[in-house]
């Protein structure tokens, strides 16, 4: 077996082909640092400070400088294609990815003799990651580049399916790996597949799920089954190289009042679950793929179409970057991923990762609800397809183009406005929601709890599906998370250890990362692993904590006013082009205690306040004796304009702010047409009226 990792306590281990290693000195952890892919990005439980750094050996024999950068800079198609070519290795580009022989099967450098067949590695052209078909072998840039030296330097065809790319797993990892298989297996075995059932059962079964109208012939060709103990329909994943059984998601209905909620259970755990359900019936000569949420509605697409049709397996939150090689060999792809905006939203930003040129998306609507609808419904889900619309457009379009989009908007006012909150129900008056591609400037005085606050808004997102990249640049990743676990549980934990486990297992669950940076960073810095963030995990919610500490030392040849300026300008664009909600948190100007807070307040000019979608400031009346009174106002909101003011009550054992229950809770302001001034009146019981001052 040949080994391209290393464990190690400051030492360099040495490859051929002038490759070295470098590990921080005491450190010991696996070689997962990519050049194509920014270090500044950890999912939560991930500790950054254990990582490897890739360096080419200096030719002078320098030992490579720890605090350089140069290693964790994006890569770019361009310097990987240069790259291929300076190698002798063929490739050809594909929609998202560069095809190229696998060096772990065949004979990867044969140029004469290589064919597109045998193209099965994959090189994601955004972060230089590779996945080989053949022998399900993944990993960075930087280790595609150290398997091609070594390969060549030993003049071998290839390296092997058996290279180890990572540190093996521990014993208690190959251990909990066996516990889950086992267990996938027994569930396996145990379940009954349709055919075995009595038509009685099956179709009481096919009621309770919805998919009376499927046919029994595509649960088997899927090899769809039910688990009785359960009640729960069963989804296999296949592996892609031998067939294998890899894990289940289980789905089961259940009751609450009218309304039938379906819950699913992923073996393994749903950070490992990698499944595009429906994969297995694929062949090479298919040219066309329909692409659902769920695998419901991927039954219905092959049930009633029998159309080529797979389904993602965390819906409309993610799409990962690992499966896409499993997609490069279609010329068209339509995404068909639900009935609502966010659904709709979810497809216009998969089919960037996918290539927009290829893409088609089925627009939510009148007569195009999801598949299972309009299978139940008896819509023709053949002519839905074909009624697809193309992805990508023209720079300059017409209200033509646009009409769908608008009366979208106008028949779902209510998805449109955002989601929203549910420990702030009075932010909700204001803003309506939380929605895609706006920024918020979010300021307070210091030591006012503007932190605390922003993180328990977002908490209360991500908690709803809303994939979140923290960059904090104040305070700790390790102090922050433990405010946001004790605000997840309602509860301080230090005196509950033995909860904890029980509170972190559902904490980790939550698609929450941080960003590893820590004090002064340049903004290409930062704006490069938001977009890496994005495309890897498709975040749609970034919080930077704060401006003032985040703007680094790049700009000491202009004033500190236009770096700032530069900086949110550069927010305002990344919010924009990539459809996701940036949250900047900005220091006000210093100023007297005793006085409120305003949008001129900001640190810097103007431009702050002018380019956000929304300004939130945190007032609080320090008093003389005692904690100060805290309220929420709302300075901007250009999605429709209510401003106002609502109190907070800071609860110290959960670290949570709520609003405060009193008979006048919300001041709401509506300023005139005309300009003229306002005053608010205040009456118990009911939100603020206006009089215009005479």
């Amino acid at each position: 077996m040949l080994c391209l990792c290393g464990r190690a306590r400051g030492v360099v281990p040495r490859f051929p082909g002038g490759i070295s290693l470098w590990l921080r000195p005491g450190a010991a952890a696996e070689f997962t640092v990519h050049r194509g892919c920014p270090q500044s990005v950890a999912p939560l439980g991930t500790a950054s400070s254990l990582r490897f750094r890739t360096t080419r050996a200096d030719p002078k024999g320098s030992e490579p400088d720890p605090d350089s950068d140069s290693a964790s800079l994006p890569v770019t198609v361009t310097q990987i294609r240069q790259y291929l070519r300076a190698k002798g290795v063929p490739f050809h580009d594909g929609y998202s990815c560069l095809h190229v022989p696998s060096l772990f099967a065949g004979k990867a450098l044969d140029s004469v003799k290589a064919e597109k067949d045998t193209f099965t590695l994959f090189v994601d052209k955004t972060t230089g990651q590779f996945l080989c078909k053949d022998t399900l072998l993944e990993g960075s840039w930087e280790d595609f580049q150290d398997c091609l030296e070594v390969m060549q330097k030993e003049g071998r065809q290839n390296l092997g399916p058996d290279v180890l790319l990572k540190v093996p797993e521990s014993n208690w990892e190959l251990r909990k790996q066996e516990m889950d298989l086992r267990e996938v297996q027994q569930i396996w075995s145990q379940s009954s597949a349709f055919a075995t059932m009595e038509d009685e059962e099956t179709q009481l079964v096919k009621a309770a799920f919805g998919i009376s109208k499927v046919n029994n012939q595509t649960l088997k060709n899927l090899c769809v089954k039910y688990f009785k103990p359960a009640r729960s329909l069963v989804f296999p994943w296949f592996s892609w190289r031998d067939s294998g059984l890899r894990g289940l998601k289980l789905i089961s209905a259940e009751q609450d009042g009218r309304r039938v909620d379906y819950v699913a259970a992923i073996l393994p755990k749903a950070g490992n679950y990698y499944d595009l359900f429906g994969l297995h019936l694929l062949t090479r000569k298919d040219t066309m793929l329909v692409l659902t949420s769920n695998e419901t509605d991927c039954l219905a697409v092959v049930s009633a179409t029998g159309l080529p049709c797979v389904s993602l397996p965390r819906g409309v939150s993610c799409l990962p970057p690992a499966l896409l090689p499993y997609l490069e060999q279609f010329r068209k792809v339509v995404l068909w991923l639900g009935s609502d905006l966010l659904s709709w939203e979810a497809s216009k930003l998969f089919a960037r990762k996918l290539n927009v040129k290829r893409c088609h998306l089925v627009r939510p609507g009148e007569g195009q609800p999801c598949p299972l609808e309009a299978l139940a419904g008896g819509l023709n889900l053949g002519k839905i397809v074909k009624a697809a619309v193309p992805a990508g457009h023209k720079s300059i379009i017409s209200f033509r183009q646009l009409r769908d989009d608008v009366f979208g908007e106008l028949a779902n006012a209510e998805q449109v406005s955002g989601i929203k909150w549910r420990r702030f129900p009075d932010l909700n008056k204001l803003l309506k929601g939380h929605r895609k591609g706006e920024l918020t400037v979010f300021t307070g005085p210091t030591g006012s709890g503007k932190t605390t606050f922003i993180s328990e808004c977002t908490l209360d997102l991500c908690t709803q599906g809303v994939n979140t990249l923290w960059g904090s640049f104040e305070i700790s990743n390790v102090r922050l998370a433990k405010i946001m676990l004790t605000q997840f549980a309602m509860q301080r934990l230090d005196d509950q250890l033995d909860s904890y486990d029980q509170w972190a297992d559902k904490f980790e669950s939550l698609p929450l990362f941080f960003m590893t940076f820590h004090g002064q960073q340049s903004i290409k810095s930062v704006i490069d692993t938001m977009q890496h963030a994005v495309y890897m995990y498709d975040i749609t919610h970034v919080v930077i904590d704060n401006l003032q500490f985040m703007m680094g030392q790049e700009y000491l040849s202009i004033d500190k006013f236009s770096a700032q300026d530069y900086s949110i300008g550069m927010f305002r664009k990344f919010a924009t082009d990539n459809g996701c909600h940036v949250t900047l948190v900005i220091h006000p100007r210093k100023q007297e205690d005793d006085k409120e807070l305003q949008t001129a307040s900001i640190f810097g000019t103007a431009k702050a306040s002018q380019e956000a979608d929304n300004v939130l400031i945190l007032q609080d009346r320090k008093l003389a004796s005692g904690q100060g009174k805290r309220s929420l106002q709302v300075a901007k909101n250009r999605f429709d304009g209510d401003l106002g003011i609502f109190p907070l009550e800071f609860k110290k054992a959960s670290l949570t702010f709520s609003a405060v229950k009193s008979r006048a809770k919300l001041k709401k302001v509506e300023e005139e047409a005309e300009g003229g001034d306002v005053a608010i009146v205040m009456k118990p019981g009911r939100s603020a009226k206006l009089k215009e001052k005479k």
